[in-house]
Order: C-alpha cells, then sequence, then structure tokens
C-alpha cells in the first residue's frame, strides 16, 4: 500500500474540502493518509511537490482549478496523483471515469490502476479540462460570484445569463500556424470534453491523444443558443451549424477586444492567450 498525502482546499465545496479528506483518512488503512491543507493554488503545488519528491502519491482534494494546480507540480516531479473531487464541477474526474463517493475513492487508490494523461499548458499554469473566452468565460465570472442559486442549477443560470449579457467577438486564432479567423460567441480550447458541472461542450476531447480539440460557437442567434443549452449536456450541440471543432497541438488565440479568459473555472488572462498540449506527462490512478 503506498502512503498519500492529501492536499485539500479547504474552501472545496463550500468548505467540505477538510470534511471529505477527514473520511477519507478514515475509509483507507491506518496511517497510510496524511493531510496537509493549501492556502492557495501555488502553495498547493509546493505541498504537492515536496509530497511527490518523497514518493508519495499525492491526492488532489478539491474542485478542477485546485487539482490542477496540484497536478501541474506532481507532473514535473514525475509523481503519482490520485483525485478526491469536492468542487462545483469535478469535470476532469468526470472525464476520468472518477467517482465522488468517499467509499469509492478508496477503493480507486487501493486500486493502485494508472493511467498516463496529457495536461495543457497556459499562461504557465497547468490545466487539465480546458481554456475558454467569451461566453463561457463570462458565465465563470458569475458563478465565482456565487449567486443565490441551488448549486444543481447554477451552470445553467450563469450560461443563459451571461447570453443575454454579452456579445460575440472578433476571433483571431492560430492553429499549428494556421489562422482560423472568425466572429463568434465562444472559443473553448479542451483537453477534456466536459465542463460546467457536466457540460458535455466537447464530446470529440481525448485525455491521451496528444491533441487539443478546438471549438468555436460562431456568430448566431443568442435566442437559438439559449433554446439549445439542454443539448451541451449530451453532446448533441455539435451538429449545430453554428459550431466548428479543429485539433491541434497549439492554439493562438488573440480577441479583438480584453475578454476574460478562464482555464478550469478560473481566471487565466485577458484577451490573448497561447495554449499548448503536453502529451503524456501525468500519472493518474483512475
Amino acid at each position: 500500500m503506498s502512503a498519500f498525502t492529501a492536499v485539500v482546499n479547504p474552501a472545496a465545496g463550500r468548505g467540505a474540502g477538510a470534511r471529505v479528506a477527514a473520511e477519507l483518512v478514515a475509509a483507507m488503512p491506518h496511517g497510510s493518509v496524511e493531510v496537509v491543507a493549501g492556502r492557495d493554488g501555488a502553495h498547493a503545488g509546493e505541498l504537492a511537490a515536496a509530497a511527490a519528491a518523497a514518493g508519495r502519491t499525492v491526492l488532489a482534494v478539491g474542485g478542477d482549478g485546485h487539482t490542477g494546480a496540484v497536478a501541474g507540480a506532481v507532473a514535473a516531479a514525475g509523481g503519482l496523483l490520485g483525485i478526491v473531487p469536492v468542487g462545483r464541477g469535478n469535470d476532469f474526474a468526470r472525464q476520468l471515469g472518477l467517482p465522488s463517493a468517499v467509499p469509492a475513492v478508496a477503493e480507486v487508490l487501493r486500486g493502485g490502476r494508472e493511467r498516463v494523461v496529457d495536461v495543457i499548458d497556459a499562461a504557465g499554469r497547468t490545466v487539465l479540462g480546458s481554456v475558454y473566452t467569451g461566453v463561457d468565460s463570462a458565465a465563470s465570472e458569475i458563478v465565482a460570484a456565487r449567486p443565490r442559486v441551488p448549486a444543481g442549477a447554477v451552470y445553467r443560470y450563469a450560461a443563459v445569463r451571461a447570453l443575454l449579457t454579452t456579445r460575440p467577438a472578433g476571433f483571431r486564432l492560430t492553429l499549428d500556424g494556421v489562422e482560423w479567423a472568425a466572429r463568434g460567441w465562444s472559443v473553448v480550447v479542451a483537453n477534456s470534453g466536459w465542463y460546467g458541472a457536466g457540460m458535455h461542450i466537447v464530446p470529440s476531447a481525448e485525455v491521451d491523444d496528444g491533441l487539443l480539440d478546438v471549438l468555436m460557437i460562431r456568430d448566431s442567434s443568442r435566442w437559438a443558443l439559449i433554446a439549445a443549452l439542454r443539448e451541451v449536456y449530451d453532446g448533441s450541440h455539435i451538429a449545430r451549424p453554428d459550431i466548428e471543432v479543429r485539433r491541434a497541438r497549439t492554439v493562438e488565440i488573440v480577441v479583438d477586444r480584453p475578454l476574460p479568459v478562464h482555464a478550469d473555472g478560473e481566471p487565466l488572462a485577458s484577451g490573448s492567450v497561447t495554449v499548448s498540449v503536453r502529451p503524456a506527462v501525468l500519472r493518474v490512478l483512475a
């Protein structure tokens, strides 16, 4: 049995991170899990790097953003990552088919089966799921503001509100040196196909193919997009004529105005960013 260090985001799940970590300690063999708390992403990465250097399996206890910060440090150290999803989205765990109930998570950790996956590098940050700008990043900011909406509906509420309050932008993308320019609502550069707590935004994305799937929602009726939001959950929106997906290893994004760029629910940049895939750099229990 490996020795584990659980790096917890205390704010995850509205304060549930510490409770879930305690439940995991109780579910695992006695003494096999130590728990440390990260003050922020940088501190969480430092704790993860130290644990990986000591030969311990590092557990990210938190949401997608926290898991990305921990994963970056683990990948750099050549360590092994376990994921204990406690955030509002948990979309990378969903992509890997990982459970959220603590007893089932403990089974995955005890089983010790490894999978090697890709990650995204963007603005010096390791991102597991996707980088996006446009209506998607506007919705992400609405979610971060914690509107008084039930947790299960907050992402749908944010998507509708963002579509009502934003407008299309001019995007100039360069995909492995090939330019792609269009006016649209959003661009999503995906390693994992899920975001927004279960929206299958880029169904073709795979975490171990060495490629990024780049989705653009072209300029079209905001009302038609609002009516089609339910299609995002099963991925059928991909058949819409205003949606196009291409693939690349490196994507440069330039927007005609300073739109926020987000990654896995957290602010990343403004207006422009370069996004690259790092193939097969992260070992994860799955």
